[in-house]
């Protein structure tokens, strides 16, 4: 009986929930523990897209044994249905976005803050951690973009079609001519384009979310803004300030968090704590061996600390 009952608190599904923050309808990805000891906040990637993570955020889950909450947090206009009318959201938009969320469904909560975010959303993590320092206690940026890569072959071509209005808006187009043909069709072809070994639920949130001209838009408008932001250094101050409450884990082959930034990094904050491996992507959450394998990584840090804080 007893052990059934640790089952059934350690292994719970992922509920989806939208709801208005600073007027904005944004997609959630939750599960609440019954008496959590802290709450993750997940940050996504580009595109922000929380479906991605379904998978992720129920191993985290798991991993943690039923004892912290777990949020994951969609961007804005990353979305199902338009609710935004076509607005674009830029890099610091989406991160006023996510402080927004804190003040309006976090405040008053009495368990602390852990911020996971993945890629860029690594990057608003730190900034978000940097800006509230009384709510939020650690701080883990998995697979970090962090700085423009100047050794990527891909970043330039991807920073000129972002820069392009005229590209931006004909890739938009293109991509989302695709919603229109049978979903069997579009499932074949996203199927055998992006990923035979994807998850279902990476394919489902391709198949109903990247089809759509506002998400992409977006995407690639936020694209834009970060390589704008991006040129800026690091706030290496800030990092070594604070080395004890921040982690990250790198990949190898990945031009968006290579292993030079793992080396920069390193130099910059001695101590830190840094990972790396080698046996899944960038995009880790698209493959159920990829989110259990990050969940597990990211389950270990949030048990020490909650050995650390005697919870």
């Amino acid at each position: 009986m007893g052990r059934d009952q640790f089952d059934s608190k350690a292994k719970r599904t992922a509920h989806f929930r939208s709801c208005n923050v600073s007027s904005y309808t944004t997609e959630l990805l939750e599960i609440h523990a019954d008496d959590p000891k802290m709450h993750v906040l997940f940050i996504p990637g580009n595109p922000g897209v929380v479906a991605f993570y379904k998978d992720f955020v129920e191993s985290l889950y798991e991993f943690l044994e039923g004892h912290v909450s777990v949020t994951a947090i969609g961007h804005t206009s990353h979305t199902k249905k338009n609710w935004d009318h076509g607005r674009l959201f830029s890099l610091e938009e989406q991160i006023d976005h996510k402080m927004d969320f804190i003040k309006q469904e976090l405040e008053n909560i009495e368990v602390p803050i852990i911020l996971v975010g993945h890629s860029i959303g690594s990057y608003m993590a730190i900034d978000i951690f940097r800006r509230s320092l009384e709510k939020v206690t650690y701080c883990i940026g998995l697979y970090p973009f962090l700085e423009i890569n100047p050794e990527s072959k891909m970043q330039p071509i991807i920073r000129k079609i972002a820069a392009s209005q005229v590209l931006s808006v004909a890739i938009s187009l293109i991509i989302a001519s695709l919603k229109f043909l049978p979903s069997w069709a579009l499932r074949l072809i996203v199927t055998n384009s992006l990923g035979k070994s994807w998850s279902a639920a990476a394919l489902e949130a391709t198949c109903s979310h990247l089809v759509q001209y506002h998400t992409i838009r977006n995407s690639l408008f936020m694209t834009m803004t970060e390589f704008q932001k991006l040129t800026e250094t690091p706030d290496w101050a800030f990092m070594r300030e604070n080395r004890e409450k921040l982690a990250f884990l790198f990949g190898v082959d990945d031009h968006w968090a290579p292993l030079q930034m793992f080396e920069e990094i390193s130099n910059q904050v001695p101590g830190i704590a840094l990972s790396t491996e080698s046996n899944h992507t960038h995009t880790f959450s698209c493959t159920e061996a990829g989110s259990s394998f990050v969940a597990k990584y990211v389950a270990s840090l949030i048990k020490n600390q909650l050995l650390c804080s005697g919870l």
